[in-house]
C-alpha cells in the first residue's frame, strides 16, 4: 500500500530512530488536566497578523472554535452514534490514492466529491463512500469490540488520531459544525497582538518556547519517559500551568484560551485548495521539532491520510 507520508515524519525517521510502537507500550496513568474538552470560545471579528511576515488580514465575522482537540472518548461516541443511526457503515471500502486503489476494512460514509479541473498531477476527489476510520490499525486508541467503539481508558482524554480528513470532516458535519479554515485556525492560535517590532506571536503564548510548554520532539514530558524522545500524545490541555507527578508545566493557552494549538497533534483544516486537493494541517505534533510549532507553519497530505500524530478540532459560525 502506497501512503502519503508527512514531511515531519520523513525527517524524523531519517534523522532519528524509528517511531515508538505505541500499540504495544504500556498505557500511561490517567491524568485529569481540568480543561473542559466540551468547551468552545468565540473568536471575534477583526484584523490579525497572518503568516510568517505578519500580513494584516481582516476576518470580518465572528466564529467559534473548540477549546481542545476532539478526544478519543468524543470520537468513539460519534462512531457509535453515526453507525447506530446508519449515517455511517462498517465494512470494506475502496480507497484511492493517486493511481493506487486498495480496500480497507473500517468505518466509511458518503462524500459529495470536489470540483475537478484536470490540472496536471491533480488528484480527482470523486463522489462516493470514503474511508473515515480504519479498523485495521493497531495504533488506534479506539477499539471496536462486541459491536461498540470504546476509547482505551488511559487515552480517553487524549486527542483522537488515526482518522482521515474525511473522518474529521464527517465528525464536525454530523453535529452541525465544520473544520476550521486555515485563517480561522491561525487567528484562534495567535490572536491580534503586535510587538514593538511589528510582529505577531510566533507561538500561541509568545515569541519563545520552553520544553515544558508544549508536547513536541524531545520536550521531556512524562510520556517521553515511557516512549522515548519521540514521545506520545498528552491529554488535551495538559500544558496549563499545573504540575503532574512532579512535572511542572507552563500555561500554553492561546490569547483566546485554546489549548494544544502548538504541539501534541497536527490538526486538519477545512480548506479545499483548487487543482491539488491536498489538505493542510496546522500546529505541529509530538513528532515535530519546536520550529514546526510556530503558528504559521503547515503540513499537508491527501484526504485519505491518517497517522498517530494527526487529529482535529471543529469550528462553527456564530
Amino acid at each position: 500500500m502506497k501512503r502519503f507520508l508527512l514531511l515531519t515524519v520523513i525527517l524524523i525517521l531519517s534523522a532519528c530512530s524509528a517511531a515508538p510502537d505505541i500499540a504495544t507500550a504500556d498505557p500511561p496513568d490517567i491524568i485529569d488536566t481540568g480543561v473542559d474538552s466540551n468547551a468552545w470560545v468565540i473568536i471575534p471579528a477583526g484584523e490579525f497578523p497572518s503568516g510568517q511576515h505578519d500580513h494584516m488580514t481582516d476576518m470580518n465575522y465572528e466564529y467559534q472554535m473548540m477549546v481542545t482537540d476532539v478526544t478519543n472518548e468524543q470520537f468513539a461516541r460519534f462512531l457509535n452514534e453515526a453507525v447506530g443511526d446508519q449515517t455511517l457503515t462498517i465494512g470494506d471500502v475502496e480507497v484511492q490514492e493517486s493511481e493506487n486503489i486498495f480496500t480497507v476494512f473500517g468505518v466509511y460514509g458518503p462524500y459529495p466529491g470536489e470540483p475537478f479541473d484536470g490540472y496536471e498531477h491533480e488528484d480527482e476527489i470523486t463522489s462516493g463512500n470514503k474511508l473515515l476510520f480504519s479498523l485495521e490499525e493497531t495504533a488506534s486508541r479506539i477499539q471496536y469490540e462486541d459491536g461498540e467503539f470504546r476509547a482505551i481508558p488511559e487515552y480517553a482524554n487524549h486527542p483522537a488520531t488515526m482518522m482521515t480528513w474525511f473522518g474529521a470532516n464527517a465528525y464536525c458535519s454530523y453535529y452541525g459544525w465544520r473544520l476550521p479554515l486555515e485563517l480561522e485556525w491561525e487567528k484562534a492560535a495567535r490572536g491580534t497582538e503586535i510587538d514593538e517590532d511589528g510582529h505577531g506571536l510566533a507561538f500561541p503564548w509568545g515569541s519563545e518556547i520552553e520544553r515544558n510548554q508544549a508536547n513536541y520532539y524531545s520536550s521531556f514530558d512524562l510520556f517521553e519517559k515511557i516512549y522515548g524522545k519521540l514521545g506520545n500524545t498528552t491529554p488535551v490541555g495538559f500544558y496549563n500551568g499545573r504540575t503532574y507527578n512532579g512535572y511542572e508545566t507552563l500555561d500554553q493557552a492561546s490569547p483566546y484560551g485554546l489549548y494544544d494549538m502548538a504541539g501534541n497533534v497536527w490538526q486538519w483544516t477545512g480548506d479545499d485548495y483548487p487543482k491539488q486537493h491536498y489538505r493542510h494541517m496546522r500546529g505541529g505534533s509530538f513528532y515535530s521539532y519546536e520550529v514546526d510549532l510556530r503558528v504559521w507553519k503547515f503540513n499537508s497530505a491527501g484526504p485519505t491520510y491518517f497517522a498517530p500524530d494527526v487529529g482535529f478540532r471543529c469550528a462553527q459560525d456564530y
